[in-house]
C-alpha cells in the first residue's frame, strides 16, 4: 500500500471511529461542564440558556402547529425532541445532539417533504447552539463525525424529501461553523487548563527539588559531622597503645581493630560525601557550626540592618551534634529571611534549654521599609522543617498578630555526644 493510499485508509479510519463515537452512546461520551466556575458567571448564562430552550421549544410546536398545519399531538412531541435538549447541552452535549437530530429526522419523516424546508427555524438555531456545545465538549474526531452525520442523516434526508439542495448546503456550512467554532473554544480551553496543570506540576516539581536538595545539604553537614569523630576515634585508636604502658596484646590487637574499622568508614564516608557535592562546591574545610558561634550570627545580622536580641533559657547542656547544627541553622535562616523580607526589624532570639527537647525561637516585628523584591526566593522553609523532621521534632512557621513573622523548632535532645 503506497503512502496516498495508507493516509486515506487511515483518514476513513478515524472518520467510522468519529461517527462511531457520535452516534452510539458509551462510556466516552464527555460529562463535562462547559460553563464559567464562577457563580456570578455561570447562574446568568444558565439563565440565558433556560430561557432559549423555553423559547426554542415553544416556538417549534406553535411553528409546526400554525404553519406548517402539523397535528398538536404530533407537534408537541417533535418540538421537544428537536429543541429541549438545549438545556442539557452543557452538561451532555452529545446526548443532547442525539436527541435533536433524532427529532429533526423523525419530523422529515412526518411531513413527507411538505413545506420549504421540514424544521421550524427555532429547531435549526437551537440546533447551532447544541452543535457549538458539542464542538466544545467532544473531541474533535468524535465533533467531525456528529458533522457527519448531521449532514448525511439529517440534512440529506430533508433535500431527497423535497428541501432546496442549495439550501441544504447552507444549513451544511452552518452547521461546520458551529461545530469549528466550537471546537477552536473546546481547544482554546484545554490549552489553558493545560498549561495550569503543567504549571502545577512544575511547581511540585520544583519543591520537591527544594526538599531533596535540602536533604543532600545536611546529609552532607552530618556526614562532615560523623566524619569528624571518626577521625578522633582513629586518632585515640591509634595512640592507646602509646598512651596506656603494658598494655595487654589482646588489647593492643583490639585497638589496631578499631583504628583499622575507623579509617575504613572514614574513607567510605569521605567518599559519599564527595557523591554529596557538587560538581562547583568544594570540601568543607571548618567544623560545622553550632550554638557556640550564636553570637557570630547576632553580628552578621545587625551589621544588615537588623535589631537583635538574643536570650538562652535554662542550664546549657551538651548536645548533640546534629541537635547543635540544626539549631544553628534555623537560627541563620531565620535571620536571613528577616533580613530579605523584614529590613529593618527587631527580631528576638530565644534558646530554651528544655528537660526534652531544645526550643528555638525567632520572632520579627515586621519590615520597617519596603523589602527589595524577591528574585524567586529560596527553600529556607523546606529546609529547617525537614532538619527537625529528621530529628524527630517540631517544627511551626507563620506570621504573628499583627505583624511580623515566627519561627519555633522543638529539637529533642537524643543522645548526648
Amino acid at each position: 500500500m503506497n503512502e496516498p493510499d495508507h493516509a486515506a485508509h487511515g483518514a476513513r479510519n478515524r472518520l467510522a471511529t468519529g461517527v462511531r463515537a457520535a452516534v452510539v452512546p458509551g462510556r466516552d461520551d464527555p460529562a463535562v461542564t462547559l460553563l464559567p466556575g464562577t457563580l456570578a458567571l455561570r447562574v446568568p448564562i444558565l439563565a440565558i440558556l433556560l430561557a432559549m430552550t423555553i423559547g426554542f421549544t415553544a416556538g417549534s410546536i406553535a411553528i409546526a402547529i400554525v404553519d406548517y398545519h402539523v397535528r398538536p399531538g404530533l407537534a408537541w412531541p417533535l418540538g421537544v425532541l428537536q429543541a429541549a435538549p438545549l438545556i442539557f447541552a452543557a452538561r451532555w452535549p452529545l446526548a443532547a445532539w442525539r436527541v435533536a437530530a433524532a427529532g429533526l429526522l423523525l419530523t422529515v419523516v412526518a411531513r413527507h417533504g411538505t413545506g420549504f424546508m421540514p424544521w421550524p427555524v427555532t429547531a435549526i438555531l437551537a440546533l447551532i447552539v447544541i452543535l457549538f456545545f458539542v464542538g466544545v465538549g467532544a473531541d474533535r474526531q468524535t465533533t467531525v463525525g456528529v458533522g457527519t452525520v448531521t449532514i448525511a442523516g439529517v440534512l440529506l434526508p430533508a433535500v431527497a424529501f423535497g428541501m432546496p439542495g442549495w439550501f441544504g448546503m447552507i444549513l451544511a456550512g452552518i452547521a461546520a461553523l458551529a461545530l469549528t467554532f466550537g471546537d477552536a473554544v473546546g481547544g482554546r480551553h484545554s490549552a489553558v487548563e493545560e498549561l495550569r496543570r503543567r504549571e502545577e506540576q512544575h511547581r511540585e516539581d520544583l519543591a520537591r527539588q527544594a526538599v531533596l536538595e535540602e536533604r543532600a545539604r545536611i546529609a552532607r553537614e552530618l556526614h562532615d559531622v560523623v566524619a569528624h569523630h571518626m577521625s578522633v576515634i582513629a586518632m585515640q585508636a591509634e595512640a592507646a597503645p602509646y598512651k596506656i604502658p603494658d598494655l595487654p596484646d589482646a588489647a593492643k590487637q583490639t585497638f589496631g581493630v578499631v583504628r583499622d574499622a575507623a579509617r575504613e568508614a572514614l574513607t567510605e564516608t569521605r567518599r559519599v560525601v564527595g557523591l554529596l557535592r557538587s560538581a562547583d562546591e568544594g570540601a568543607e574545610r571548618a567544623p560545622q557550626p553550632g550554638l557556640d558561634r550564636l553570637d557570630d550570627l547576632v553580628a552578621g545580622a545587625r551589621r544588615s540592618g537588623l535589631s537583635v536580641a538574643s536570650v538562652v533559657v535554662g542550664m546549657p547542656r551538651p548536645l548533640h551534634a546534629g541537635v547543635d547544627l540544626s539549631a544553628y541553622r534555623i537560627v541563620q535562616e531565620s535571620l536571613s529571611n528577616a533580613s530579605r523580607y523584614a529590613p529593618g526589624a527587631q527580631v528576638q532570639i530565644e534558646i530554651k534549654y528544655g528537660a526534652d527537647a531544645l526550643r528555638v525561637s525567632v520572632t520579627d516585628d515586621g519590615p520597617r521599609s519596603t523589602p527589595a523584591e524577591s528574585q524567586g526566593g529560596g527553600h529556607g522553609l523546606v529546609g529547617m522543617r525537614e532538619r527537625v523532621t529528621m530529628l524527630d521534632g517540631r517544627f511551626e512557621a507563620g506570621p504573628r498578630e499583627g505583624s511580623g513573622w515566627s519561627v519555633v523548632a522543638e529539637l529533642p535532645y537524643g543522645d548526648p555526644d
